[in-house]
C-alpha cells in the first residue's frame, strides 16, 4: 500500500489519503501565518481596530487548534495503515 493510496476510515469507507491532509496543513499553515502577521503587524490606534485584533487572535486560535486535530488525524491513518501492513505480512508468514 503506498502512502498516497486511500486507507479505510473507521466506518469502511475510503478516508482521506495523505496528500489531502498535506494539502490540509498546508493550508492551515498559510492561515496561521496570515494571523499572526495580522496580530503582529497591525497598528491599533482605535477600539475598533483592537476589535478587529481580538478576532484575529480567536482566528488563530481556532486556526491552531484544528492544524493539531488534522495532523493527529493524518497520524492515527498513518498508524492504521501500517498495522495493516503488519498483520498482513504476519498473516502471510503464518
Amino acid at each position: 500500500m503506498s502512502a498516497d493510496a486511500p486507507t479505510p476510515a473507521r466506518d469502511g469507507s475510503a478516508g482521506p489519503t495523505t496528500a489531502d491532509y498535506d494539502g490540509m496543513l498546508d493550508d492551515l499553515d498559510a492561515a496561521i501565518a496570515e494571523a499572526r502577521r495580522k496580530i503582529e503587524d497591525g497598528r491599533v490606534r482605535d477600539e475598533g481596530k483592537e476589535k478587529v485584533r481580538i478576532k484575529w487572535v480567536r482566528a488563530l486560535a481556532y486556526a491552531v487548534n484544528v492544524r493539531r486535530q488534522v495532523a493527529n488525524d493524518r497520524d492515527v491513518e498513518e498508524l492504521a495503515a501500517e498495522i495493516e501492513q503488519v498483520k498482513e505480512l504476519r498473516g502471510s508468514d503464518a
